[in-house]
């Protein structure tokens, strides 16, 4: 059980997404905890926020790869994680113009995760107990 206020003991990595309509202009971003420090942000480009919650925790997977380093990954979202689970995102995000930079991003992160074995954890961040995740836009 997390021990401080913010949910997190330790290092971790926290990620969310924002995305003002469905389809719409999405972001994405991980923030490093205890630091706060901002570790990526991608966006905004044409999407949904169960795409970019899916992204954003598929990116930090392969940064904590590519870096070496472990630390858990926490995230608010259920279906995000399901999707990382499956390792296939189940969205119905039509392809047109708009959507084919976000659609491409998932068929990459979905090959991702089919080519790469990772052991570190994911948990929901529970927000009723700590509040907003670090990661959060603050847009509501």
């Amino acid at each position: 059980m997390p021990e401080n206020n913010q949910g997190v003991t330790g290092e971790a990595l926290c990620v969310d997404a924002a995305c003002s309509g469905n389809p719409g202009p999405m972001e994405y971003r991980g923030v490093h905890m205890p630091s706060g420090k901002e570790v990526f942000r991608f966006g905004p480009i044409q999407g949904t926020n169960n795409i970019g919650e899916f992204l954003a925790i598929v990116h930090a997977l392969a940064l904590l790869e590519q870096t070496g380093r472990s630390m858990p990954i926490y995230s608010d979202s259920v279906s995000g994680q399901a999707w990382v689970r499956n390792r296939k995102a189940k969205t119905t995000l039509a392809r047109n113009e708009k959507t084919a930079q976000a659609l491409d991003l998932v068929a990459r992160a979905e090959n991702w995760l089919r080519t790469h074995t990772f052991r570190v954890p994911i948990y929901k961040w529970d927000t009723e107990q700590w509040g907003e995740i670090p990661a959060d836009f603050g847009r509501k």
